[in-house]
Parts: C-alpha cells; structure tokens; sequence
C-alpha cells in the first residue's frame, strides 16, 4: 500500500513548478502502479498550451474556474468544479485559468517526475 500526503510532499522534489503552475506529483512511474497522478494548480490568469502526444491524460477540476479549447476543432469548454476532461486523442489544446485552478491529474503512460514542457507543449516518449 501505498500512502502519501500531499501537505508533506509541498517541499520535495515531487513538486515541480514555474511561475505559472506548480504539480504535486503524488505518485510517479517508479511507483509500479501503470499511471501517475498529480495535483496541478494553474495560476489565475495564466495560460497554457499543451500536447501529450506521447501520454494520455484525464483531468477532474476540484477549484476554480477556466477553459479548455481543443486547438483542431476550436470548440471551448467550460472548466469548474466536477468538470473531467481525458485527452483520449493526444489532444493539443490551451488551458486558461481564470481563477487558480486545482486539478487531479493521471498520466499514461505514468511520468517520471523528471519531465518539462518541451517547445511544442509534449513531454518526450516514456522510456
């Protein structure tokens, strides 16, 4: 079993940040479990473009308020509390948080923890 809290993980180096967000990486590859799972908080005002073209990911707001367009077809969704999206297609798109926005995060394949954004939005292939 595995047990962790995320209050105790804050100062770790499974918290990675930049300015504009930070990921609590509450369990990562090594961990054997398949997928990782993350706490995201984007910042409020912040804007992001991502593309996972080499990981699926879904994501289920807890705070906050913001939107999600799917940058092939345009088509904006609103983000709140409740709200799930899966990027089942290796979605590129661009998140805007309008107030800070804490997200549960799960990766597959699962991260390592030691990814970065690269320039296109993607972190690279999982070894």
């Amino acid at each position: 079993m595995i047990v962790r809290d995320f209050n105790a993980l804050n100062d770790t180096d499974r918290a990675v940040s930049d300015a504009q967000w930070t990921s609590v990486r509450m369990l990562l590859a090594d961990d054997g479990m398949g997928f990782s799972f993350h706490i995201t908080t984007l910042k409020a005002g912040s804007e992001h473009t991502f593309h996972y073209k080499h990981h699926f990911e879904s994501v289920y707001c807890m705070s906050g308020t913001g939107r999600i367009t799917d940058l092939a077809t345009g088509e904006t969704h609103e983000i709140r509390p409740g709200v799930m999206y899966a990027l089942n297609l290796h979605d590129r798109h661009t998140l805007i948080a309008d107030e800070d926005l804490v997200m549960a995060c799960c990766f597959n394949p699962p991260v390592t923890g030691t990814e970065v954004h690269r320039e296109d939005g993607s972190y690279a292939p999982a070894d």
